[in-house]
């Protein structure tokens, strides 16, 4: 009697309980909920931002006590000669850059396989902390390394070179307009091929590790096993984030060419996110200006990712979108 009644009493209390969980089709997306409340609010509620393109905005005046214009600071973008002059230079170097990094866009692949290639454990950890550990440095202590190295008083570079007698006077390095994007383009690398790596390193784990045991046992070589097995793993994810670089060609970011600008490279380095940024705080009318500029750019974003997912399924057959 009492066992019936302890499985009785049981019995409920999981009828109970079940009756409280969350069916498995909402779980997943209340583990999501989280991601998408922050997208949205840094991501789409800053687009309200945009209204501020629609008048002759001045800080510190309320909007709604401002003048609307409508398309005025658009015609402004696409009719005056300067305006329009500026913008080309500006997409030229954001187009440059960007064109640079999606050309190396290789090397992590690279680097990653040849740290899939080191034997040694202890080895392989110490360079990939090494090398992934500039991710995490900020812009301006990148910049402060870089003035220790080239800097003209105190440059190690110079110092080397005046010491093997290679130059006489000191080589200003960091304020000289020559070779700006190749430059910028090699501290981007440095900066992020570590952390570039991860993805591919991931990739490389999910492998089945009989495909290697089967190519050794067939006598292949290192070369070849990496040749046919490693590098094709690898490829769908390669051209995943290629077609992801493609769309997103135009967004390069303004850090590291904020902190590198100076008065004898600003024509050359200075991208588009860059010179939105100079324009809203030039002029006391430039927030205007500025906000049509980037709604430009969002606009062009948008057509570049669609034109990357047609190629996706071009070349892929498979989606990104």
């Amino acid at each position: 009697m009492q066992k019936d009644k302890i499985k009785t009493t049981t019995h409920l209390l999981l009828n109970r309980n079940y009756k409280y969980e969350i069916p498995s089709r909402y779980s997943l997306f209340f583990m999501l909920l989280p991601f998408l409340v922050l997208i949205i609010v840094f991501s789409y509620l800053p687009l309200y931002g945009w209204i501020y393109a629609f008048f002759d905005y001045r800080p510190g005046i309320q909007l709604t006590s401002e003048k609307f214009v409508g398309f005025r600071w658009f015609q402004i973008l696409l009719t005056t000669a300067a305006q329009r002059n500026e913008l080309i230079r500006v997409l030229k170097n954001t187009f440059a850059m960007s064109g640079l990094g999606i050309a190396l866009s290789w090397l992590p692949l690279v680097f990653a396989v040849f740290l899939n290639e080191i034997n040694s454990d202890r080895f392989k950890k110490t360079v990939q902390i090494a090398t992934t550990i500039p991710n995490f440095i900020s812009w301006v202590l990148v910049y402060s390394f870089a003035f220790m190295l080239f800097s003209v008083d105190s440059g190690l570079l110079n110092k080397i070179l005046k010491y093997l007698g290679i130059i006489q006077n000191d080589i200003n390095f960091l304020f000289s307009d020559k070779n700006v994007w190749s430059s910028m383009i090699a501290w981007s690398v440095w900066k992020g091929l570590g952390w570039g790596a991860i993805m591919y390193l991931a990739s490389l784990s999910s492998v089945d590790q009989e495909l290697y045991e089967a190519a050794r046992v067939d006598g292949a070589s290192r070369f070849q096993i990496i040749r046919h097995i490693t590098i094709p793993s690898l490829l769908p994810t390669y051209f995943v984030l290629l077609l992801l670089s493609i769309a997103n060609i135009i967004n390069n970011g303004m850090e590291q060419y904020y902190v590198f600008r100076n008065p004898m490279n600003i024509k050359s380095i200075e991208v588009l996110d860059l010179y939105v940024y100079n324009v809203g705080f030039a002029t006391s009318r430039g927030i205007p200006l500025a906000t049509a500029i980037s709604m430009f750019k969002s606009i062009v974003s948008v057509v570049l990712l669609f034109f990357a997912n047609w190629l996706s399924k071009i070349t892929r057959k498979e989606s990104i979108v």
